[in-house]
């Protein structure tokens, strides 16, 4: 090798260094940002959905409780009233305009049947025995059938 050639002294070609992952560009922090956005308005209308549907799961819990204890309820006004109470509290959700918090007897007969699902064949006797056994002293409905009613009408409002 001669000295004097001066291609002898030429290296060979280096590549300059990557650059690092950090910081990331401008659009990466778009796209973060915007994911960010959409996690937290997901987490935000999943709140507010629960928070929303809490009563219809309450109701189906206190359903299945008074399920429960149907079969010691023959003659227990008391259990008649609690589904009763059920139901009203259900009605004033979903039918908030009527108030059927404020129906008795006939007009609440005639709400609980209109509001059922019309393919649907309701007892008019069960539902005036529903609303009148909590105030007999031994109630001529059995616990099976009223719950069986108010399964019904429960499952149509939910």
């Amino acid at each position: 090798m001669n000295g004097q050639d001066p291609l002898a002294q030429l290296r060979d070609i280096h590549l300059p260094a990557t650059g690092g992952w950090w910081p990331p560009a401008p659009g990466w922090w778009v796209i973060a940002a915007l994911a960010l956005i959409i996690l937290a308005a997901l987490i935000w209308w999943f709140r507010n959905h629960h928070k929303r549907n809490q009563w219809k799961r309450q109701a189906r819990t206190e359903l299945a409780e008074l399920a429960r204890q149907a079969e010691h309820a023959r003659h227990e006004p008391r259990w008649f009233s609690e589904l009763n109470s059920l139901l009203k509290r259900v009605a004033r959700k979903t039918h908030a305009s009527r108030h059927p918090e404020s129906m008795t007897g006939d007009q609440w007969i005639d709400f609980l049947l209109e509001t059922l699902p019309k393919d649907r064949i309701a007892s008019r006797d069960t539902a005036e025995a529903l609303a009148a056994a909590p105030w007999q002293p031994e109630p001529n409905l059995e616990p099976r059938d009223a719950l069986a009613f108010a399964s019904l009408w429960l499952e149509a409002q939910l």
